[in-house]
């Protein structure tokens, strides 16, 4: 008889934007993440959850380069200003005497190189971040002026204006009033349309549930990593629950 030829559709495999092989960091012989594997596809969204003190912003700056790896490697098809980095609020210092359009303009500097005049088109897009995160009418006030939220806010509004291929964001939701996370997990999903991997370090199950499909379950080692559902059930299971 005749043979049937099955024609499968070749699936075009998304490329992978970070990679890590085998990667183990820390500071000198303190090992606090170990043996991660794995990568994190173009275009997704991805939250990194687990204990405190399990690694996630260990893994974060490792995964931008902040950090040598103890062992392994990591592999980023980017540059490092391709590469958009949210640090814990409680890492930056509020009083610094900055201006908010300033504070925005640096999102620009790793585009224009330096502290080099900032052109028409550079101030409307700095001026378009501010609106973006709803700050109009702020623009010109000192940081130290701003409300948590405002501040968060203006921070999301920098990275706007850098425009990255990957943006790493550690707790970007953290002591934020409600409002102010709606409005930041819209521009976090505007970026995901546009093509942008995603990864966050965060705490609210609910929130990683509803607008988050990938989640890497971390304590030290990797727990569980693949798809929401599956990865949080894996967790509840070893009962590592953050």
């Amino acid at each position: 008889g005749e043979r049937m030829t099955a024609l499968t559709p070749t699936l075009q495999a998304q490329p992978a934007d970070l990679v890590l092989n085998h990667v183990s960091l820390g500071y000198s012989e303190t090992v606090i993440v170990r043996d991660v594997h794995g990568e994190f596809t173009a275009g997704t969204m991805t939250a990194i959850v687990g204990p405190n003190g399990a690694g996630k912003s260990t893994l974060l700056k490792g995964l931008l380069g902040l950090l040598r790896p103890l062992r392994g490697t990591v592999e980023s098809r980017y540059p490092r200003s391709a590469l958009g980095y949210l640090a814990q609020a409680s890492e930056i210092e509020p009083q610094f005497p900055v201006r908010v359009e300033d504070f925005v303009a640096v999102g620009l500097w790793a585009r224009v190189g330096g502290l080099r005049a900032v052109g028409r088109t550079l101030a409307r897009r700095i001026d378009e971040a501010i609106v973006a995160v709803g700050l109009q009418g702020q623009a010109s006030h000192w940081i130290g002026e701003l409300s948590g939220g405002q501040f968060q806010r203006m921070r999301f509004a920098r990275l706007l204006a850098q425009d990255p291929s990957v943006i790493l964001l550690d707790e970007p939701f953290s002591g934020v009033d409600e409002p102010t996370v709606l409005t930041l997990l819209q521009l976090v999903h505007a970026w995901n349309a546009q093509g942008k991997t995603v990864i966050a370090v965060l705490h609210d199950r609910q929130l990683v549930r509803t607008h988050f499909p990938q989640t890497l379950v971390l304590a030290e080692r990797v727990l569980a990593w693949g798809d929401t559902r599956s990865a949080l059930d894996a967790q509840e299971l070893v009962g590592a629950r953050a």
